[in-house]
């Protein structure tokens, strides 16, 4: 007797008893339906990136615009002393910005536009204040002029102190 023989036997018999077919465990129709199940919350959180995103760009527009000063929050009626900054503030920003030169050697476009933009507004704001004053005008919008000189000059004070880091960066 050879026992590799019988092996060979007892293994063919057993494949002869499986069944002829397994069954499918779906159909087509089952896989199409779990497949639209799964992609349901998948467009779902989509839609919620849409809605964030569109979120995120609408508060970013309005910090902009609220940072260009098309929005200020005026304070309830405060106290022109503790409304007002300090004028040794004011005095100390003024005199750092004299004492840069008036054009830096390297010029980006962006921050010259922002400088230029920013000394105009300036101007404006000084030119207000000297017809306010010529008309003898409340102290509360001569207040409020001064106030909005000094976050200009903050402003500015800013960005030129930018490009002096970028310059020295060099």
């Amino acid at each position: 007797m050879h026992p590799d023989l019988d092996r060979e036997r007892s293994l063919a018999r057993r494949l002869r008893e499986l069944p002829e077919e397994a069954a499918q465990p779906y159909g087509w129709h089952e896989f199409q339906r779990r497949a639209g199940a799964r992609a349901r919350p998948a467009r779902r959180l989509a839609g919620g990136r849409a809605l964030a995103t569109a979120s995120v760009l609408a508060l970013g527009i309005i910090a902009v615009w609220a940072r260009l000063g098309g929005w200020s929050a005026q304070p309830a009626r405060l106290a022109p002393e503790a409304a007002a900054p300090p004028a040794a503030h004011a005095a100390a920003m003024e005199r750092w910005l004299a004492s840069l030169p008036r054009e830096p050697a390297v010029v980006h476009v962006g921050t010259r536009a922002a400088v230029t933009g920013l000394e105009d507004r300036i101007a404006q704001v000084d030119d207000l204040l000297s017809a306010e004053r010529l008309d003898q005008a409340h102290p509360a919008r001569l207040l409020a002029l001064q106030q909005a000189r000094t976050r200009l000059v903050g402003a500015l004070v800013q960005v030129r102190y930018a490009e002096t880091l970028a310059d020295e960066s060099r």
